[in-house]
C-alpha cells in the first residue's frame, strides 16, 4: 500500500486537496475563454467525464470579463466543479482591475517566471494579496520553458565557479525547485497562509519530472501538483505520463495530477480525464470505472469476435456511468472479464465478479458464464452478446442496488 507524504489540505472550493484525501484530477480548456458558452459546454463536458478542477486560461480583459458569466452558466447546468484561473504576464493587473472574476474563481494559477521582469515580486505580490482578499488558494506552477531566468543565471554563474561544476541539467532542476520554494516563501510573507498553496514543478522529460519532484517533495510538505508539461499527441503523451506519473505517485508523492495531451485535430479534450482516472486506477490509487480484463489474442482467436465484444462491453460500461453512479454507490470497482479461448479463460473470467469465456477456433462453440467465482450459465448463438449485457445490468442492480436501498 502506498503511503502519501504528509501534506496540510488545501481546500478548492470543496474540493480537497492533499492531506489524507485522493489523489485530484484535474484538466484544462483549449476554447478562448472570452467566448463564455464554449467555453461552459467544454467545462461541463471535462466534469461529465470526471475532471474534478478545471483550469480556464485568463489571459486578457475579455476573458476575464466573462469568468463571472461562464461561472453562472455552468451554476444553471448543474456543473459544480471548481475553475481555476491560468494567468501568466498580466494576471495582477486582471486580478485587480476584474474583481467579479477574482471572486468567482476558485483558485488562481501563477507561473513566477511570467509575472512581470524587474517588477516581479512586486507584481506576484499583487496576486498573493487578492487571493488573500478573497480567501482563494493559489498554485504556483514553476515551468521549465518559462523559467525565471535571473534565478537560472545566478545559479548557472554559481555552479560555473565551482571546482567541480555540477551538470546543466542538475542546475536546471534546483533552479526549478528553488523558483518553488523562494515564490511560496515570498506568497506566505505576503500573508497568503502556508495551507492554501499548491506547487507543481512542469517539465517534458520523464526523468527530469521524477527528479525535480523528489527534490521538491523532500523539501517542502505543501501538496504538489504533477504532471508532464507538453506530454505530446496520443501514444507517446499518454505512456510517458503514465510511467512519470506512476513513479511519483507509487512514492507516494503528488496530490493532483493532469495528463496534458495534445489532442488530435477534432479529438476530445476528456481524453486527458480518462487517461489520468485510469493511471489512478491501475495503480490502485482511486476507482472510477469498471475494468475489463480482455485478452490480446492469439493463434487460437483467429475470428475479431471478442474484440468486438470487449469493445462493446467497455463502452456499455462508460455509457452507462453517469446513471451507474447515482444509483449503484460501489459500481465502479465491478470486474468484468472478456475472453477469447479456454486457455485463460475460464480461470480469469472467475476472478472477475462476472465474465464469459468465449469460444476459440475450432472449440465448441458455447461460452460459460461465471459470477462471482461460479459457472452461472452458458451462453450459445447469435444473441449471446446481448444475453451477456442483460446478465451484466441484473448483476449490477443485485449486487450494488441493495447498497443504495440500505444507504
Amino acid at each position: 500500500m502506498t503511503t502519501r507524504r504528509p501534506t496540510p489540505t488545501v481546500d478548492v472550493a470543496g474540493v480537497p486537496v492533499g492531506g489524507a484525501h485522493p489523489v485530484v484530477v484535474q484538466s484544462m480548456t483549449n476554447t478562448d475563454t472570452a467566448d463564455a458558452d464554449a467555453t461552459a459546454i467544454q467545462v461541463a463536458r471535462l466534469a461529465h467525464a470526471g475532471s474534478e478542477l478545471v483550469r480556464v486560461t485568463v489571459n486578457n480583459d475579455a476573458a476575464a470579463a466573462a469568468v463571472p458569466t461562464l461561472i453562472a452558466k455552468l451554476h444553471d447546468l448543474g456543473v459544480g466543479v471548481p475553475v481555476i484561473g491560468d494567468f501568466h504576464y498580466n494576471g495582477h493587473q486582471l486580478l485587480v482591475e476584474h474583481p467579479a472574476m477574482a471572486v468567482a474563481l476558485a483558485k488562481y494559477r501563477i507561473n513566477p517566471g511570467n509575472v512581470g521582469g524587474k517588477r516581479r515580486d512586486e507584481n506576484f505580490a499583487t496576486i498573493v494579496r487578492v487571493a488573500v482578499d478573497n480567501g482563494k488558494p493559489v498554485r504556483i506552477g514553476v515551468n521549465w520553458g518559462s523559467l525565471d531566468q535571473a534565478l537560472l543565471t545566478e545559479l548557472m554563474d554559481a555552479n560555473a565557479r565551482l571546482a567541480e561544476p555540477a551538470d546543466s541539467r542538475d542546475v536546471m532542476v534546483e533552479a526549478m525547485v528553488q523558483s518553488a520554494l523562494r515564490s511560496a516563501e515570498l506568497a506566505e510573507a505576503t500573508g497568503l497562509p502556508h495551507d492554501r498553496i499548491i506547487l507543481s514543478a512542469k517539465v517534458s522529460r520523464v526523468r527530469d519530472l521524477v527528479d525535480v519532484y523528489r527534490s521538491l517533495a523532500g523539501r517542502c510538505d505543501f501538496p504538489l501538483h504533477l504532471g508532464l508539461t507538453e506530454a505530446g499527441m496520443g501514444m507517446k503523451g499518454t505512456v510517458a505520463s503514465t510511467a512519470g506519473l506512476a513513479i511519483l505517485l507509487e512514492e507516494g508523492i503528488g496530490d493532483t495530477i493532469r495528463v496534458s495531451l495534445t489532442p488530435a485535430p477534432g479529438g476530445e479534450r476528456e481524453e486527458e480525464v480518462r487517461v489520468a482516472q485510469q493511471v489512478l486506477q491501475s495503480m490502485g490509487l482511486r476507482s472510477f470505472l469498471p475494468q475489463v480484463s480482455a485478452c490480446p489474442g492469439c493463434g487460437r482467436t483467429t475470428s475479431t469476435f471478442f474484440q468486438e465484444m470487449a469493445e462493446r462491453i467497455q463502452g456499455h460500461l462508460r455509457d452507462r456511468m453517469p446513471e451507474w453512479r447515482e444509483r449503484y454507490p460501489g459500481v465502479e470497482n465491478l470486474t468484468v472479464a472478456v475472453m477469447g479461448c479456454v486457455v485463460n479463460g475460464p480461470g480469469e473470467s472467475k476472478h472477475a465478479d462476472i465474465g464469459i469465456s468465449l469460444p476459440g477456433t475450432f472449440e465448441e462453440p458455447v461460452a460459460p458464464v461465471f459470477v462471482d467465482g461460479q459457472l452461472d450459465r452458458t451462453l450459445r448463438g447469435d444473441g449471446l452478446v446481448d444475453e451477456f449485457v442483460a446478465l451484466l445490468e441484473a448483476y449490477v442492480d443485485r449486487r450494488y442496488g441493495t447498497v443504495g436501498v440500505s444507504a
